[in-house]
Formats: C-alpha cells, structure tokens, sequence
C-alpha cells in the first residue's frame, strides 16, 4: 500500500508538471543557479525539452553542493552599486592617509612580528634592559637587588644553622660564625649591610669561620657586578638624548613654490634651546610602493631626496629656525608630480635630523613625516626673524604659518619644457633672417664682382645682420 500511494503521488505530481506545461509557458523556478527571467517551452518536444530543462537544473544543484560554502551579497539598487566602489575607495584612501611609515613625532609606526630568535635579545641584555619602559626599568631594578639579598641572606642563615650556632643563642661559650645572627632576618639584615657596605657593627663576622669568609669575598664581588650594571643601567637610560629631540621641531607642513626660477620643495627645522646641535644634519627620504619593469612590487621603497648634499647646504648651523630647500630637477622623484597629480599621490616625506648635544656630547636624531596631504603646492613660509635693538629675534608663534603665492601647477618636467618652447621661436627666426639676407653660395660665385658701391652695399648689409645676431642674444 505505501509503495502504491509513493507511486500515485509521483504520476499526480508528473501529470501536474505536464499539464502546466501544455497550459501556458513554463517559468523558470527561483533556484539557486538559475536563470530569473522565464523561458517557455512549446508543445512540440516536451519530454526531450523537459529532460533538458531537468539537466539544467540538476547540474548547479550538483555544482553548489560540492562547491564551498560562498557568501551571497545582498541587492543592491543600481545607483547604490555604482556609488559602493567609490564609497570603498574614499575609505580606503582615508584609512591609508592614516597609516604612516614614521609619526609625527618620530616614533616609526613599524611592529615586529613572529620572532622566533629571540635569544637574540639576551645576548644584548644591557640594551634590552636601557630599550624597556621605566616602570619595567624599575621594577627589575628592585627586583634584581631584592633577589640578591634575600638570597645571600639565605646563605648565611644556611650556615648558622649547620654550624648549630642558632642552638647556642646566648651561650657566651661558643664562638659563631656571625655574631649577634639568631634567625633568618637577621641573617637578611646582614646580607644587606655587607653588600651596601653600611656596617653598623651590631653584626660582624668572626675568624673562626672559613666557609663565612668566603661567602663574605663572593657577596663583595658580586654586590659590586650587581651594582655597576644597574646603575650603569639607569645612567644611561636617563642620560638617553631622545628628550633633547622634543625641542627640535618641524613645520606641520612642507610647501612647494618657485625659488630662483625653480620649482622647490620646502620643509622649516629649529630649535628651542640655546645650547646649540653641534654637526647637525639632515637629509630625507621618499617612501612610496613600487613596482619594477619585470613585475616586482617593492612595498614602501626609500629613495633619497637631495637638500643640498652635493653642495653642502645639508649642514646645518642651526641657532635660528632655517627652511630646507630640494630643487626639484630632473634628479628628483617629483620631477613629473603635478599640483592634480600629488593629491592623488601615495607617498611620505621622512626628514632625519642628526647631530650631537652640545652638553653630553651624545648623538641625537629627531625625525618627522610629510604625507601628501600635507604638502602644499602653491605656499611660501612666513619669516620668523626681526631684527630688534642689538639682537635678532625669533618667533615660534608664526613657526608654521605659510602664505599663498603664484606658482605654476604643472609638473616641473612640464615647467622646462615650457621654458625651452619659448627660447625655441627666436632661434629660429634669427636663423630664417640669416638665411633669408645671405645670397647662395652658388650665385656669389656667378655674380661678378662689382665696384666699391657694392662692396659698401654688402658692409652696410652684414653689419645690419649682425646686429641683429646681437639683439636676439641679448
């Protein structure tokens, strides 16, 4: 009976199917894989159109149960599809803007990852321990001497007590190791005396204990390692020139303008103290992703950006705040930026500044960065200097400020360019003039010579050539 009624509800649902067939078009079921447009079958051909039909749905079924599981992206109306992409790219532009290579600060926004030699680290402790925050610092400062107390402090509670002096406490018969040591704080309280080398003479050790002496030299010895090293420690770590990097400033932004006819890049360094930067230098580099002729992508490749290493402006003699200059020539990595071309630029301007403090004679670095929104193109620096009554005086106040002037915004590839286009033109007409006044070779050999009035004629005509061979040069 159950395989009868199986075989009635398969011929019901068939007929069903046939009959929706022969009444009207068959649409095609909202099936994954499936077309959503309907397609309809005529009469003639049903069962080999159908059993096609049934194929063709059969095959993404087959194809979706075997494929991974993939997540289907909601509908989106059209002018919301054509806006996403944009949407996605400001945010992603925006995030990017973010991401520096070096702070403003100069703090490197670079993290290390998956070290797995990490005994490297041990080897180099004393760096290990000066590159540690200061409350790591001074918690294994407490820690290494507590450690080393309380150890030697066992030692020679240790000794009282195979010795049996802490069984003749008051016994003024027997001689110990340690006088006046009953018990394990005074053996602590001893240790610390004799490593800090206090010696308040309550507690002293006798002569009739070898093994006590030698425990006293080891202490000694190793009080004295102990104490060199962390303090050697905290000395440099508080004598680190980082903090003189915190009044040698940068300008918020660089600009770019004309300087003597040239498109330049400027940035303004100073200095808030007046103990002077000794040798003091700087240079810069260019960080941006590239990729090379063979397909290679180098991820944030340094380039270097010259500020007058070949000439010598890269020493600086920095008592008053001096503005930087590049010239962008056909050398430099901007020679073919656009004013619309850096805007959509992804690139940094890292600035080092490098020299040694006046009082310590340590070397500092102060570094900074320029993204490409904070370079403007068509800006001069405000002057910080006056001159006062027997002095020169400067203004930190207008540091950062920056003026608007003219300034072409085309690339400076396109600047020379232009400017050899324009010399072009009178070359060339001073060359057609020569050429247009002078007579063929092969006529002044034809032509006979004449008097003296043609020979005045042909002095009077060169000297108007050449005159005007002068005037085109001036």
């Amino acid at each position: 009976m159950e395989q009868t009624n199986e075989q009635l509800t398969l011929l019901s649902s068939h007929q069903s199917w046939h009959g929706a067939i022969k009444t009207g078009p068959l649409v095609w079921p909202a099936l994954p894989g499936a077309p959503q447009s309907g397609h309809a079958f005529e009469d003639e051909g049903v069962k080999g159109r159908c059993c096609k039909a049934q194929i063709c749905l059969e095959a993404p079924m087959e194809q979706d149960v075997e494929s991974p599981v993939t997540i289907r992206q909601p509908k989106l109306p059209k002018q919301a599809r054509e806006d996403l992409p944009k949407q996605l790219v400001d945010k992603e532009r925006a995030k990017r803007k973010i991401q520096r290579y070096v702070r403003k600060d100069g703090k490197c926004n670079v993290h290390h990852g998956n070290v797995r030699e990490t005994y490297r680290y041990l080897t180099d402790i004393f760096t290990t321990l000066v590159d540690l925050k200061w409350r790591f610092n001074l918690f294994i400062f407490v820690l290494v001497y507590t450690v080393t107390w309380l150890f030697f402090g066992f030692m020679w509670w240790l000794i009282a007590y195979i010795r049996g002096d802490l069984d003749h406490i008051g016994d003024n018969q027997w001689i110990p190791c340690v006088n006046n040591l009953n018990g394990f704080v005074s053996a602590f309280l001893f240790s610390i005396e004799t490593e800090t080398t206090i010696g308040y003479g309550y507690r002293v050790i006798t002569d009739q204990c070898p093994e006590g002496i030698v425990l006293l030299l080891v202490q000694s010895v190793l009080g004295s390692i102990v104490n060199a090293f962390m303090v050697g420690c905290m000395f440099v770590k508080i004598s680190q020139p980082k903090k003189r990097a915190e009044t040698l400033v940068f300008s918020t932004s660089a600009v770019i303008s004309m300087r003597d006819g040239r498109l330049c890049l400027m940035f303004r360094v100073g200095d808030l103290r007046n103990s002077h930067i000794v040798e003091a230098s700087i240079r810069a580099k260019l960080i941006k992703s590239k990729q090379t002729k063979e397909g290679e992508f180098i991820p944030l490749n340094q380039t270097d950006i010259n500020v007058g290493y070949d000439t010598g402006d890269d020493r600086l003699f920095l008592v008053s705040p001096l503005i930087i200059c590049h010239e962008i020539n056909q050398h430099s990595p901007f020679w073919e930026i656009s004013k619309a071309h850096l805007a959509k630029e992804e690139l940094e301007i890292v600035v080092i500044l490098e020299g040694m403090v006046e009082a310590t004679g340590m070397t500092c670095q102060a570094r900074s960065s320029y993204v490409a929104s904070e370079i403007k193109w068509g800006y001069r620096f405000t002057p910080v200097l006056t001159l006062e009554d027997g002095f020169y005086e400067v203004d930190y106040n207008s540091f950062h400020d920056v003026y608007e002037t003219n300034t072409p915004a085309c690339s400076a590839r396109e600047l020379a360019e232009m400017a050899v286009r324009a010399r072009l033109p009178l070359s060339w007409s001073v060359a057609s003039k020569l050429n247009q006044q002078a007579p063929p070779p092969d006529q002044q050999k034809e032509r006979p010579e004449k008097g003296g009035r043609q020979g005045e004629d042909q002095t009077e005509r060169n000297g108007d050539i050449a005159n005007v061979e002068s005037e085109s040069k001036v």
